[in-house]
């Protein structure tokens, strides 16, 4: 039977529009499917390029200033100790090192600072016997985890304090010290609460029998300022900065602090001849943020051992009654356990507290 011409038309014109929707239908899942695996590919090498722009950073380290943190104020010795290697690492590394002093809370201000600080080797930190010695065993709640927030670097220098007076206190040795400590009030001053300073003032307390007064400051410098000026009567600082004040008359050192008679200054007495089992040093070193790549640490360390070999850095250290000294980032890892260890130990004994 014949079909009207009309119907053949529509017929035919319905299957045409069919099979242009299903070639467009076609056409647009090609494209997505093809706009799909571009983006893929695109992700995948913008990715590969990330990582080698990464990886090229990391080798060419250092791109731009380094800030070199030191938790203490301007004068004391790790200010001075990050002056003279922040020097040194400039020139040899072809990028400024900036000594960024942020005292405050016995070293956590600018502790905290660095434990926070992207970890890409642009912000270091001044380690000390203090700031990531003392302070996590004497104070339990700190704003970061000492232990899984830093990776060492290197160990830089060890001293033992010296015991030093102001002139108007008329003793010449550790036997008066404790005769007269019996007798009358004196002030002694620290580089800030669970310092070196601090935890020998009060070892001392408990091996002498006597109630020295702590009085603690934003650093050594401050400290060293008040016993010049006759604020606090006994300062138990580095010689690194007592030395000049030595020389210059305008304070007096009576003993060292370690075990042993130091080798830098082996006229001085230890305290240990007159107290038996006495023993206080502190040491410095260097600490970046946890997970900076293990490159950077390692060019870190190669530089600052260098730096530290230098006759005349050396000969900076030396006179001022300071031994330098570098390690592995291992062996420094080591020696901040060891000082915690030792901090423990004494906190006991003379029942510091710093926790609220």
């Amino acid at each position: 039977m014949h079909m009207p011409a009309g119907r053949i038309s529509r017929t035919n014109r319905t299957n045409r529009v069919e099979r242009q929707v299903a070639c467009s239908h076609l056409s647009r899942g090609g494209l997505v499917a093809a706009l799909a695996s571009l983006a893929t590919a695109a992700s995948a090498l913008a990715t590969a390029a990330s990582v080698a722009l990464d990886s090229s950073n990391v080798q060419a380290y250092p791109l731009k200033p380094i800030r070199f943190i030191v938790s203490t104020a301007p004068g004391g010795s790790p200010d001075i100790l990050a002056r003279i290697l922040a020097q040194k690492l400039s020139e040899s590394m072809g990028q400024q090192v900036v000594v960024d002093n942020r005292a405050g809370a016995s070293g956590v201000i600018g502790t905290e600072i660095v434990a926070r600080s992207a970890p890409d080797g642009y912000t270091l930190l001044l380690g000390t016997s203090l700031n990531i010695g003392a302070m996590p065993v004497l104070k339990k709640r700190l704003p970061y985890d000492a232990e899984k927030d830093f990776a060492p670097v290197t160990h830089l220098a060890w001293v033992a304090n010296v015991v030093a007076l102001h002139p108007s206190l008329a003793v010449l040795n550790v036997a008066e010290l404790v005769q007269l400590a019996r007798n009358r009030v004196i002030n002694y001053g620290s580089a800030g609460n669970g310092s070196p300073a601090h935890l020998g003032g009060e070892l001392f307390n408990v091996l002498a029998g006597v109630r020295m007064t702590h009085v603690p400051y934003r650093g050594a410098g401050p400290a060293s300022a008040d016993l010049i000026a006759g604020q606090i009567q006994l300062f138990m600082g580095a010689p690194l900065v007592l030395l000049p004040h030595v020389h210059g008359g305008r304070v007096r050192m009576i003993a060292t602090t370690g075990a042993r008679r130091d080798p830098l200054l082996p006229q001085l007495p230890s305290v240990a001849e007159t107290l038996p089992g006495y023993d206080i040093t502190q040491w410095w070193g260097v600490v970046v943020p946890a997970k900076t790549p293990r490159v950077i640490v390692d060019r870190l360390n190669r530089e600052m051992s260098s730096a530290l070999k230098l006759p005349d850095v050396q000969e900076k250290l030396r006179l001022q009654g300071t031994t330098p000294l570098s390690s592995t980032p291992e062996a420094f890892a080591r020696v901040i356990a060891e000082e915690r260890v030792r901090v423990a130990r004494i906190a006991g004994q003379a029942g510091i507290r710093l926790d609220d």
